[in-house]
């Protein structure tokens, strides 16, 4: 994707062949800073302080923090802290754990000695099979976008909501759910994006509309709440988010605040699409209400807000009275009878366990399931 009209992932190994470069996206859009990590440790501030997050992303980092912890030591011991340390960064996107399991797989069965380099070979193919993944998602929702835009008239635009940023920042490339926006508007289909601003840390207002803007793709961000009023004067013609994990029985977590647009595009007969690259599937869970672990954050991302002032300076501000409490769930669970369709690599398939066992009878977490139960 572009920033400043470059092509760019949102992560890289640095020209020393070692240290891995991201964004910092804590800063975004104000000022376009590059962090380079050069241990776990590195690695795992950045996940837990969310200078780079989104599933996919998280997932991909916290491999290539295998990778550094391994470089310095290729112990058993050395594996064993890392792979602890990057796991409790953040805990509900199930993609972290996928990552350093796949990585940790690898890496064990070799010599300490050759594990590094093992790590590393594994981390950057999880970030091009991220990419592919991504394209495979646009691809296959491109047909739903061509649908909607063939009933309009006069070169009307689609009109998409979406909530929070399951776009190229959250992933390595591309985006999931803005996959196939970028992928129609490029072909020339006239695409409209209403963007959530996703309150409490704004990541749709700060950089979803970054993202879109970057790549010339007409948005309009509006407020959370203003997205079922849009729904019911016929503004909105479908709505496509991403996932932090999905279960094995099409639930859908996500950051807080989709349940509520999947209750008013239900309510309103708007179609609503989950994009979910495969390493988001959790078939170890089948109710998402009461198993996926809601991540509680700092009560500071509710109570301040920060933006840049007329002067230019970028500012943090409290919007809270002193002394009230508050709560910051981070994410919330969207049930199965909800969503639409669950836009895959392997095609647009129902929310449902049969469909995403026929879709995937190789995945990795429902052959561990199968384990666990027996």
């Amino acid at each position: 994707m572009r920033i400043g009209g470059i092509e760019t992932r949102s992560i890289w190994l640095e020209p020393d062949g070692w240290s891995v470069g991201i964004f910092d996206q804590t800063v975004l859009p104000w000022r376009v800073e590059r962090v380079t990590l050069r241990s776990a440790t590195d690695a795992t501030h950045a996940i837990a302080s969310m200078q780079t997050r989104g599933a996919p992303l998280i997932g991909a980092v916290a491999a290539y923090g295998l990778a550094l912890a391994l470089r310095e030591d290729g112990s058993d011991a050395a594996l064993a802290s890392a792979y602890g340390t990057l796991l409790a960064a953040r805990p509900t996107a199930v993609n972290l754990k996928w990552a350093l399991d796949a990585v940790s797989a690898d890496v064990r069965p070799l010599p300490p000695a050759q594990r590094a380099d093992a790590a590393y070979r594994r981390a950057a193919a999880i970030c091009d099979e991220d990419v592919a993944i991504n394209q495979a998602i646009g691809r296959n929702a491109l047909p739903l976008i061509e649908a909607i835009a063939a009933r309009k008239r006069d070169g009307a635009p689609v009109n998409i909501l979406t909530h929070c940023n399951a776009g190229w920042l959250a992933t390595v490339d591309l985006g999931t759910a803005t996959a196939p926006i970028y992928l129609a508007h490029d072909r020339g289909i006239p695409v409209h994006v209403f963007v959530d601003e996703t309150r409490p840390r704004n990541q749709g207002a700060l950089l979803t509309a970054f993202e879109l803007g970057q790549h010339g793709v007409p948005h309009t961000v509006i407020a959370d709440n203003a997205g079922g009023h849009l729904m019911q004067h016929g503004q909105v013609d479908m709505v496509i988010v991403g996932t932090d994990r999905t279960t094995g029985h099409g639930d859908v977590c996500n950051k807080i605040g989709t349940y509520l647009k999947a209750l008013a595009a239900k309510d309103n007969g708007v179609p609503f699409y989950v994009a979910l690259p495969s390493p988001t599937l959790d078939f170890s869970l089948s109710d998402g209400i009461a198993e996926i672990p809601i991540e509680q954050r700092s009560a500071a991302e509710v109570t301040t807000m920060t933006g840049r002032t007329t002067s230019g300076a970028v500012e943090s501000i409290t919007i809270v009275p002193d002394g009230s409490p508050v709560a910051n769930h981070a994410f919330d669970v969207t049930p199965a009878r909800l969503v639409t369709g669950l836009i895959t690599e392997r095609g647009v398939i129902a929310a449902s366990r049969e469909a995403l066992e026929r879709a995937f009878p190789d995945h990795p977490s429902r052959q561990q399931a199968r384990v666990a139960a027996e």
